[in-house]
């Protein structure tokens, strides 16, 4: 017996020191939470629940559950009263952020010990410490990389921020002095969601409750667009029950961007409809602007300047002004900023400016006027464009669209969009119904810089007739209008036959490219595989510019040697501009003014140059000027890919 209890005394002393471990762990855990809590009441309201877990007393929430094929969404017809339906009895919903969400794989972490070579030595305090903080680490990453894979940004330091968070003032002074009618219109604030984080929605909905007036504000409507997360469930149910004047309305289908929006407006009882997405801050002072520029204009929509929030840090980041949204040609969407615009103007640091198209994060629309006008296309697929159809729409239907810089609201910006399409070419489908009922005869230009969607096309028709149908009651001008009146900056390629397409270097087997990412402002061409998307495609019009890119923005210019991209000139006479000439026979793209040819150089290193020349050192691949010569490398084609009809 004495031998078996000294035998059996050194595993005791193991399992004791593993079970003191996971104790202390537990107890730094419980610290650590405690911790928080206390730093969040004293950055929270009384009363504010912080977490889904914490359960709410009172009544069960009762919400509308509204059947979205409902006849009765259909603009026009008067909404009969909604029989309110309890939601299923959940007793414990648990938290997606605990560690059950997290991916099952087993860890583990070595203590380095210094090498004993006559026994065991019990680790110290803290060594045990060191590796608790290892453990916490190891958790504490796991959590925030499947945070950025679920939601498309870090909800492990969301969780952090309060929900009352005031951000910093970045309005201009002036603005705080305007002066606003008292008989503004009352607003409905209408915020869809599918599946979005706990803290972040409620972030969006306490930032609209505390920072519009009450007098102004008719309600806050949350849209649940069949949202699948057990949080948004009883849970959010129960939270809303105790915020005055929020309601919660859930879609028995999966809608969409556009139809979830136009469920709520049919719901809504203010004048004004201001469409909000579900992860965003408000300023101070940001409603008034907005319901007064509508109120002036009831066929004004209109936007508040888009401040950006980190998607990892959290941290604000204000907006340059002036801005506008503007597209190209492969219909996607863009902030446009040019604030060398106010130097020039001063006053137009207060006043609004009209916007070719507005983001979908935040648009305020007068109720009657978006009814009127169409509400949101009911057959657009889930998500994509369909801030770009209505803003096409309102403006060729009698409306107008502009930003307003005395209303800042903050959108959180995004790693990748963690919504999972049951379809990976949805969003062109979106857009070749955008190109089939408003742009005419210009959708060939798209489909010159889509071939995906022109290959889609070819193989099915959108069921657009009653789109066309609204468009011709409501007398809309066409896209011929709509380019020269609203967006007359839009380039509009001629996209000529052997002088448009991807610039094809036969030497190199690879084609003209510029890497995307790097902005209207321009740089150094390089080359690459060819895409066949259409991404790559180039233009050599009749004033001798080569323009590349789906907005023709940014024209083929030199620096040095190099071929690089710059903005296109707007007001310079055609003789100042850098001017280029395709000879067809030979296949050479000659600079005029200095009658050198365009080179294709792959790779890093020297350029193999032709007889009676000396090897250049390129420094980098990418298209050069050069001696014309018969090298394959300054043989190029210009290849249209696709052929659209009405070409």
């Amino acid at each position: 017996m004495r031998l078996w209890g000294r035998a059996t005394a050194g595993p005791r002393r193991m399992l004791c020191f593993w079970l003191m471990l996971l104790g202390l762990a537990l107890v730094m855990l419980t610290l650590s939470d405690l911790l928080n809590r206390n730093r969040d009441h004293s950055f929270h309201k009384p009363g504010t629940p912080r977490r889904p877990l914490q359960r709410i007393l009172g009544p069960p929430q009762l919400e509308v559950i509204v059947d979205s094929r409902d006849p009765a969404l259909e603009l026009g017809v008067d909404l009969a009263p909604l029989k309110s339906l309890q939601e299923d009895q959940l007793l414990f919903v648990p938290s997606m952020q605990g560690t059950k969400s997290l991916p099952q794989r087993k860890r583990s972490y070595k203590m380095l010990l210094p090498k004993d070579t006559t026994a065991a030595r019990t680790p110290t305090n803290g060594e045990m410490g060191r590796a608790v903080r290892l453990q916490l680490e190891g958790l504490q990453k796991d959590m925030e990389h499947t945070s950025v894979q679920k939601y498309g940004f870090s909800e492990v330091v969301s969780e952090r921020v309060s929900l009352h968070r005031k951000l910093p003032e970045a309005r201009h002074p002036e603005c705080m002095h305007k002066q606003h009618s008292e008989s503004l219109p009352s607003a409905s604030v209408v915020i869809c969601f599918h599946d979005e984080a706990w803290s972040t929605l409620l972030r969006t909905v306490h930032s609209v409750l505390d920072t519009a007036p009450k007098r102004y504000l008719q309600e806050v409507l949350l849209v649940d667009d069949l949202s699948q997360y057990g949080h948004l469930k009883t849970v959010l149910s129960e939270y809303v029950s105790h915020l005055e004047g929020v309601h919660l309305i859930r879609s028995t289908r999966r809608l969409g961007v556009g139809g979830c929006r136009t469920l709520g407006s049919a719901r809504a009882t203010g004048e004004v409809l201001v469409f909000m997405d579900s992860h965003c801050e408000c300023q101070n002072g940001w409603l008034q602007p907005l319901l007064d520029r509508v109120a002036q204009d009831r066929t004004r929509v209109v936007s508040p300047i888009m401040d950006v929030i980190d998607w990892q840090t959290f941290q604000y980041n204000a907006t340059q002004w002036p801005v506008r949204g503007v597209f190209d040609w492969k219909l996607d969407f863009y902030w446009e900023s040019n604030p060398q615009q106010q130097d020039k103007d001063p006053e137009m640091a207060v006043r609004p400016v009209q916007s070719p198209a507005l983001g979908g994060g935040v648009v305020a629309i007068d109720r009657h006027f978006f009814q009127s006008v169409g509400a949101y296309d009911p057959g657009m697929l889930l998500w994509g464009v369909e801030q770009i159809e209505l803003s096409i729409r309102v403006w060729s239907c009698g409306g107008s669209m502009e930003v307003v810089p005395c209303s800042r609201v903050a959108h959180l910006s995004r790693h990748h969009l963690p919504y999972i399409f049951p379809d990976q070419d949805m969003l062109q489908r979106n857009k070749i119904r955008v190109a089939d009922t408003w742009m005419d005869s210009y959708r060939k230009i798209f489909y010159r810089r889509d071939t995906l969607a022109h290959f889609i096309r070819q193989s099915e028709s959108p069921n657009i007739a009653q789109r066309v149908r609204l468009k011709r009651s409501l007398g809309c001008r066409d896209f011929h209008w709509f380019l020269s009146t609203v967006y007359p900056q839009l380039y509009v390629p001629q996209d000529r036959p052997t002088l448009s397409g991807e610039l094809y270097s036969v030497g190199t087997g690879s084609c003209a490219d510029f890497p995307s990412g790097q902005g209207l402002q321009g740089g150094a061409m390089s080359v690459a595989p060819c895409s066949g998307t259409g991404s790559q495609h180039c233009d050599l019009n009749s004033e001798g510019e080569v323009r590349w890119g789906p907005m023709g923005a940014l024209c083929f210019d030199i620096k040095g040697e190099r071929v690089v991209l710059s903005p296109c000139p707007a007001h310079r006479p055609p003789n100042s501009r850098p001017q280029w000439k395709f000879i067809k026979l030979s296949g050479q793209l000659v600079h005029q003014h200095s009658q050198l040819c365009v080179e294709a150089v792959k790779e890093e290193g020297l350029v193999q140059s032709g007889p009676g020349e000396n090897s250049t050192n390129s420094g980098a691949g990418g298209l050069f000027l050069r001696q014309c010569t018969h090298q394959p490398r300054q043989q190029w084609h210009f290849e249209q890919l696709v052929a659209p009809k009405g070409a």
